[in-house]
């Protein structure tokens, strides 16, 4: 199975350390937070990582180097000046990625998920973890359902989404008409996001998800960096 961390994002709320720095290169515990994220996927038995890169991109081929010392192999994908986005980052990686179903991971999150414990066929679209809302989030994403399913509207308590999930590249389909006219979705490549095609497949009935209650932190800000890191290193 193959994975992509979405990594080219601008982390314009971590400056001024992103200003030489991109997010998933900020170290915690004494590791780049990608490579947190390499070890896990080593260990659960993924092969081929694909990594997107625009902000600063050519700081990850260098500090990362082919993936080997992992066990891995590392496609870098460049988007250029510009970032494509979530669902125009997959949907630029599709022909590195294949048809079969692949893991979605950010980039800028920390979590002790089991990657192996994720459906390596999902029923539908898409297969969510899902955590406790954090402070910054209350309000959360989506509503996980007794069944497995996965909603956007209902009154329910909400979950936050944790950034990592399996797709599909189905959920992509028919992504003009789900997008609209909207800046950046006529360019080449497409510039868009994913979210709004995962709450498209929801209304269909194509997205489950899990809870997940370990630990995980989305690091948004360097004073949420600076907490897991004395976290990490007191811990692990």
């Amino acid at each position: 199975m193959k994975a992509i961390i979405f990594s080219a994002g601008k982390g314009e709320r971590m400056r001024p350390l992103t200003l030489t720095t991109p997010k998933p290169l900020l170290v915690a515990g004494g590791k780049p937070l990608i490579v947190w994220h390499l070890e896990r996927l080593a260990a659960a038995g993924f092969d081929e990582v694909v990594i997107n890169t625009s902000w600063l991109g050519d700081q990850f081929e260098p500090a990362l180097g082919d993936g080997s010392r992992w066990g891995l192999r590392l496609h870098f994908v460049d988007e250029g000046a510009v970032p494509l986005e979530t669902g125009g980052g997959i949907f630029n990686a599709l022909p590195l990625l294949g048809d079969a179903p692949f893991l979605v991971v950010n980039g800028d999150v920390w979590t002790d998920v089991d990657f192996a414990t994720l459906p390596r066929e999902p029923s539908g679209d898409a297969h969510l973890v899902l955590v406790d809302n954090p402070v910054q989030h209350p309000r959360g994403d989506f509503i996980l359902h007794a069944d497995g399913r996965v909603s956007d509207t209902g009154d329910a308590p909400r979950l936050t989404y944790a950034g990592v999930g399996i797709f599909r590249s189905t959920i992509l389909n028919g992504w003009r008409e789900v997008i609209g006219p909207t800046e950046g979705a006529a360019a080449t490549p497409p510039q868009f996001g994913l979210a709004p095609m995962m709450r498209h497949a929801m209304k269909q009935g194509r997205v489950t998800g899990q809870h997940h209650d370990g630990r995980w932190t989305d690091v948004g800000t360097p004073e949420r960096l600076a907490a897991l890191d004395r976290e990490l290193s007191r811990t692990l």
